[in-house]
């Protein structure tokens, strides 16, 4: 049995999060498991997961048994090196990488490791390094990793602020009406007797906000940069499907026929693509601004469908 206390620099962290730092190496369902079990104290007390954890909070750990090395999978050599080639920023106390499509961010549900294990893995001499927010598997682009605490705390209240500028790009089905600049709608996390997580449009939701801009109109698709201003599981996939024009490739909420057609153009993903973030950074106060090119499988579709629309407007 261990028993820690939060310091001020840990504190303002959730529980779960802060186990996942502490013990690493346990599983990620096993901490869940101990904690909805109430194996997990705060203050003598059961504690959810989403519990913010304050200066002077006394945690009781149980004793967890570790995976051996032949159960517990490790990244592989290229994994690892293909995520350092995939950083676009970095100071001493952030970085942003360019996150590959098909890589979870991190391990659990199935999953043995994500991006942050691999970055884990690639600098084991690295004190501190935790997501600071989170990308589908099939999403690629911008993701930002902390490489301190304060930097982390910093960073999500500009999150739950609106001080993060985020900006995706997406091919949707059909013509995207030029007059639709945002989607308002609430969204509802449910998850299903099979253990899948899905998000609906209900009015008992979250409220939740994506403004979107046309870039491009393509041959049957449309080519739109999307502005999440709220935070939500799956946001932009189901706004764009609820405004009728659902993501190439979402095999979750979009559309079988237009996914098929793409994939007969060869689209094998979700085009979805973090494209962009900017924010000010903590410790300095200037104005950081990173992009990340579309990978090369998504420029070769958006070309093709632009170049079909020029043929048929000849």
């Amino acid at each position: 049995m261990q028993w820690l206390e939060i310091t001020t620099e840990q504190a303002g962290q959730r529980i779960d999060n802060f186990l996942l730092t502490y013990l690493k190496g346990v599983p990620r369902t096993l901490i869940y498991r101990v904690l909805r079990k109430g194996e997990v104290r705060v203050n003598k007390g059961r504690a959810k997961p989403t519990y913010r954890l304050a200066a002077g909070d006394v945690i009781r750990v149980p004793p967890l048994r570790l995976p051996s090395p032949k159960e517990r999978a490790e990244p592989g050599k290229r994994v690892v090196e293909r995520i350092e080639e995939s950083v676009i920023y970095e100071d001493k106390h952030l970085l942003v990488l360019n996150k590959p499509a098909g890589l979870a961010v991190h391990g659990g549900s199935g999953v043995n490791y994500g991006v942050i294990e691999a970055l884990r893995a690639a600098r084991p001499e690295a004190p501190f390094l935790e997501l600071v927010h989170r990308l589908d598997r099939d999403t690629s682009g911008c993701l930002m990793v902390a490489k301190r605490r304060s930097t982390l705390r910093a960073v999500h209240e500009m999150l739950r602020s609106e001080g993060v500028d985020k900006r995706y790009l997406a091919l949707v089905q059909g013509t995207w009406p030029e007059r639709r600049r945002s989607v308002s709608a609430s969204l509802r996390k449910n998850t299903l007797s099979s253990g899948e997580r899905m998000v609906r449009v209900s009015d008992d939701g979250k409220a939740s906000t994506t403004e979107f801009r046309l870039r491009a109109r393509l041959r049957g698709a449309t080519l739109i940069e999307a502005a999440p201003l709220t935070g939500r599981t799956h946001q932009i996939r189901v706004h764009a499907a609820h405004a009728g024009h659902p993501i190439a490739g979402d095999e979750k909420y979009g559309e079988a026929a237009f996914n098929r057609a793409m994939r007969e153009r060869g689209l094998t993903r979700l085009f979805l693509h973090a494209e962009s973030l900017s924010l000010r950074l903590p410790a300095s106060g200037e104005r950081l601004r990173v992009s990340a090119p579309l990978d090369d499988d998504l420029q070769k579709i958006v070309e093709e469908l632009r170049l079909d629309i020029e043929k048929q407007n000849d």
